[in-house]
């Protein structure tokens, strides 16, 4: 479902490079781990993986398809379509009540947020969120943002789930909730989840880990 090939990346022309020709395949129906020590690109592989930045060289492949020189508004649809992401912050709109939020990729995906409702309900009141739908991110905990995050990054079941340091901010508890619905979304649903983290209990989860 996903790979890269021959990576390599870098934020500005003539800046220190990333992955130095990095290759590997992430299998579906899995959850990987990608580690490593802070500054060797775990957060930058998942926004090349996400189609959100694009390689100086090598490729992305997506569905046995390269797309790393795809248009834009190509990128954006298979985003919207078929990518899940749980960001370390929440990044959740503080001005709208978190069922909004939730399902923001409804909205990017030309589905309708009314048709869609039923699905978003249903995952809040999975991860204990039900009675918070119509609050405001301030008035719910870091846990809780972190699994209303999970809650849209689940939406519409996508083929991919890329989570950045999904537990960096939680508790034990609340980063086993995290982890053992994103574990579920690969052996359940069969999707292609990967993590960038150094938390030992998410390698310990992991069905592969990948050091960069």
């Amino acid at each position: 479902m996903l790979a890269v090939e021959g990576l390599r990346f870098a934020y500005r022309k003539g800046g220190v490079e990333l992955f130095d020709g990095f290759s590997h395949e992430f299998a579906p129906a899995q959850v990987s781990v990608v580690t490593g020590v802070s500054g060797r690109g775990k957060s930058t592989l998942l926004y090349l993986l996400g189609l959100l930045l694009t390689p100086v060289a090598g490729r992305v492949r997506f569905a046995g398809r390269d797309l790393t020189q795809t248009s834009d508004a190509e990128r954006a649809q298979i985003r919207a379509g078929r990518v899940g992401f749980v960001f370390q912050d929440s990044e959740l709109d503080p001005a709208r009540p978190v069922i909004s939020s939730v399902l923001e990729p409804a909205l990017y995906a030309g589905r309708s947020r009314k048709a869609m409702r039923g699905r978003a309900l249903e995952l809040l009141e999975r991860f204990g969120l039900g009675e918070r739908a119509e609050h405001k991110p301030g008035q719910v905990s870091g846990g809780q943002a972190q699994r209303l995050a999970l809650c849209r990054a689940l939406l519409l079941e996508p083929d991919v789930i890329l989570a950045d340091e999904p537990t960096g901010n939680l508790d034990r508890e609340n980063a086993g909730i995290v982890l053992d619905a994103l574990r579920d979304a690969a052996h359940t649903q069969g999707s292609t989840v990967v993590i960038a983290s150094h938390d030992p209990f998410v390698l310990e989860q992991a069905d592969q880990v990948v050091t960069l």
